[in-house]
Parts: C-alpha cells; structure tokens; sequence
C-alpha cells in the first residue's frame, strides 16, 4: 500500500494496482514496482508502514481502523488501543428502543463466552455423533452397547461439561487467552508435548 503525500499531508491512499496522474502527469503502475522509494517519494508517492504493536488476536479482541499519518519522511498507519469483546450476552436498552434498534429487554449480541461454549458443544456432538449409531441400535434391536464406547461417550460429556465451566469462571479475557494457549507440557528433555490448559475434547482412538 502507498500513499500520496502533498504539502506535508496523506491526501489519497494508493492501492499500487493502477496508474497515477500528478501535477498533470500520468504515470504508470509501474512507479510502484519498478521505480526506486527515492524516486516514488520525489512526487510525493511513499511506501506505507504498518505499525501493529497494538493489533490484538482479533478471535478476543476489537482493533480500532488503522490511522495514517506522514510524519519524517515516512508514512505510518497504526492501530489504535484494541477492546476486549464482551463476555456476557447483552440486551437492547431503552434508548435502543427509543431509537428504533431494538426491542428493550430482547438480546441484542450473543457474547464471546456464549460463543466459545457453543464451539465446545458443536466439538462435543460431532464427536458424539460418530457412535450414535450404537445408541440407535441398542434401541432398535436391543444389541448390547460395547463398554469401551459407552466409557467414551461418557467422557466427552464429562470433558465437554469441564471445558464449558472453565470458560464461564474465566474472570477477564486475559485467563480466556491462557486456557487456549498451547504450551509444552513435557518434561525437560522429553519429546515436546503441545497441551491447552482447557483441554480438547477426547476422540476415539
């Protein structure tokens, strides 16, 4: 990304993907490529840098637009300071109904740990899913369930419950971070072993 620079100020943000007339010349997309930075910058053409020391994981937080500035020769966009997303569902206020949004009292947006409970119970049913048809003929045809699958089906239930209460006491986004965050569990000098503090739903081996 490019952008021009006259008088001191960003005026246009550039693509680089086609040609641009300046003070009455047309110059071809080839100034981006072809053209040395020196040479762009002498008609007010510069390169853009992205600063995204405050850019966040965006699966936890909101990042503000980026902000561009001109400022030493050198064009900089940047993030603002990023937002936790909410934790909790939330409803349409008053003034929402006032304004024609929304019904008072009646949800509004589903919150981040209402999200990322429901991924668990997607993760959990499909598991389960996969020996459903032992349940089904157990009903249909009173065939004995095998104890190995009925001990399976019993521990994805019992993951699927852990995991949905470890998200829900997570006390701020911070601690919902960490309970994703995979880290090497081994001993030192073991093989590496890759493990997420909220665990993973178990499979059939």
């Amino acid at each position: 990304m490019f952008a021009l620079v006259e008088s001191g100020s960003i005026t246009k943000m550039l693509s680089g993907n086609r040609g641009i007339t300046i003070d009455g010349i047309q110059h071809p997309r080839a100034i981006y490529t072809l053209w040395t930075e020196a040479e762009r910058n002498a008609i007010g053409i510069y390169e853009v840098t992205i600063d995204q020391s405050k850019k966040k994981d965006e699966k936890w937080y909101i990042n503000t637009n980026i902000t561009y500035a001109f400022s030493g020769g050198k064009v900089t966009g940047s993030y603002g300071d990023a937002t936790a997303k909410a934790h909790a569902d939330a409803n349409f206020t008053a003034q929402d109904e006032i304004d024609g949004l929304g019904t008072e009292g009646e949800l509004k947006s589903r919150g981040l740990k209402y999200r990322l409970i429901q991924d668990v119970k997607s993760e959990a049913a499909n598991e389960l899913a996969k020996t459903d048809w032992y349940v089904v003929r157990k009903t249909e045809e009173d065939t004995a369930i095998p104890s190995a699958i009925t001990t399976h089906r019993r521990a994805v239930r019992s993951k699927q419950a852990a995991m949905e209460t470890s998200i829900t006491n997570a006390s701020d986004t911070p601690a919902l971070e960490t309970l994703y965050t995979y880290v090497n569990t081994a001993d030192e000098g073991d093989p590496v072993v890759m493990e997420r503090p909220i665990g993973e739903i178990p499979t059939l081996d």
